[in-house]
């Protein structure tokens, strides 16, 4: 009696053979009807290479995804493919916000550098593009990417040459000042009236740690160049105003036949005040103004007859006497070295000349300095010329 593996194993066979019987073929090959018989042998090869054909293509593609996830280093996360690649996609997108982070740095150090720069041109050479100069830069930040200090690297370097130039122009652009203030001095004017004052600091004196003070650098390199703005504010607003300091001729050819100060009245022969120069010509001398300012009175003025006033700021104004006649108007704007008036005799008058005075807050003084702040030499009095003047 067979047992029932062998049972099995025959129903297995019987089952092959029936799977694999010989069978019949017929083609058409379009003239007539051929047939073929296939036995059950070549059928079994067939389907056994078919089987194995299939078993070696997924080995190979199954390979080739195991590969790919080892190349990208998915293998090494745990998890769904879904996990995986979420995983890659936030990577990505780390790397991608740590370009985007270091292109932004190196565009406000860019941006830093350019300003520098202007800054530098404004103090040494005096040309400033104020535009730049005015831009408020945000601060860079002090911790960065590796990616970031990499790319950095050389305008760090380049910031570093900056602020070695910078204490050299700042010594410059003192000495610009000092050279400056002296010459307002000279005039008997104080530097204050054109000049901010000092910014204010002070405070008991605390030591840092050596962490704190390379903490501070780059602190300190904003500092040396706040410290270089405020010497080209201070340089710029004696250089910008100092247009309205009378500096000039008020004619081309200077002599003077009264100065400044108590003389003999020429009407009266008594002691009086003399507050300007006069200063002789022909009638019709053109007449120009010693610097920028507005026209406070342009018209008759008791003994000054025709009289220009120009109001210069910083309290300092201008006085031109004696005039033939006026060219400006009241409150009009006039230019340095315009001509305002040409020169006559008017009001209270010997002669033809012109009567030339400068105030500073309402009050008369020398106006020779003024005159020769433009490097211009005063010539000696000219005896037996017209005089004049206000009693």
């Amino acid at each position: 009696m067979a047992s029932p593996s062998e049972r099995k194993n025959d129903d297995f066979a019987r089952k092959f053979r029936d799977l694999f019987t010989t069978r019949d073929v017929i083609l058409h090959d379009g003239r007539g009807l051929r047939r073929f018989s296939i036995c059950g042998r070549s059928q079994a090869l067939f389907a056994s290479a078919a089987a194995l054909t299939v078993l070696f293509s997924g080995y190979g593609v199954s390979q080739a995804m195991a590969g790919a996830i080892t190349f990208t280093g998915a293998a090494a996360n745990p998890g769904s493919p879904e996990a995986q690649v979420a995983a890659m996609r936030a990577e990505v997108a780390r790397m991608r916000a740590e370009v985007a982070a270091a292109k932004q740095e190196a565009r406000l150090h860019a941006e830093k550098i350019e300003q520098r720069q202007a800054m530098l041109n404004a103090v040494v050479s005096g040309k400033a593009d104020r535009t730049v100069l005015a831009q408020e830069l945000p601060a860079v930040p002090q911790k960065t990417s590796a990616l970031a200090r990499e790319i950095t690297a050389p305008l760090r370097r380049l910031e570093a040459r900056q602020v070695a130039l910078a204490v050299k122009a700042q010594q410059v652009g003192k000495a610009r000042v000092r050279e400056a203030t002296a010459r307002i001095r000279k005039l008997g004017l104080s530097p204050s009236r054109f000049v901010k004052a000092e910014v204010a600091m002070g405070g008991p004196y605390e030591p840092v740690s050596d962490e704190e003070a390379a903490t501070a650098s780059m602190a300190d390199a904003d500092a040396q160049f706040r410290s270089l703005f405020l010497t080209w504010k201070k340089l710029d607003s004696i250089e910008s105003t100092s247009i309205s300091i009378p500096s000039m001729q008020p004619v081309q050819h200077v002599s003077f036949t009264s100065h400044f100060g108590v003389r003999s009245d020429p009407f009266r022969g008594t002691a009086a005040m003399h507050a300007g120069v006069d200063i002789p010509g022909q009638t019709g001398t053109p007449i120009y103004a010693t610097a920028d300012g507005i026209v406070s009175h342009a018209g008759r003025q008791g003994g000054y007859g025709n009289l220009v006033q120009v109001n210069h700021g910083h309290g300092i104004e201008t006085r031109y006497g004696h005039l033939s006649k006026i060219l400006v108007a009241d409150n009009t704007r006039v230019r340095r070295g315009q001509i305002i008036g040409l020169m006559g005799s008017t009001g209270r008058s010997t002669g033809t000349h012109l009567h030339y005075e400068v105030r500073l807050d309402g009050r008369a003084i020398n106006p020779i300095p003024f005159i020769q702040s433009g490097e211009y030499i005063a010539q000696a009095p000219v005896s037996g010329g017209a005089v004049g003047g206000p009693r």
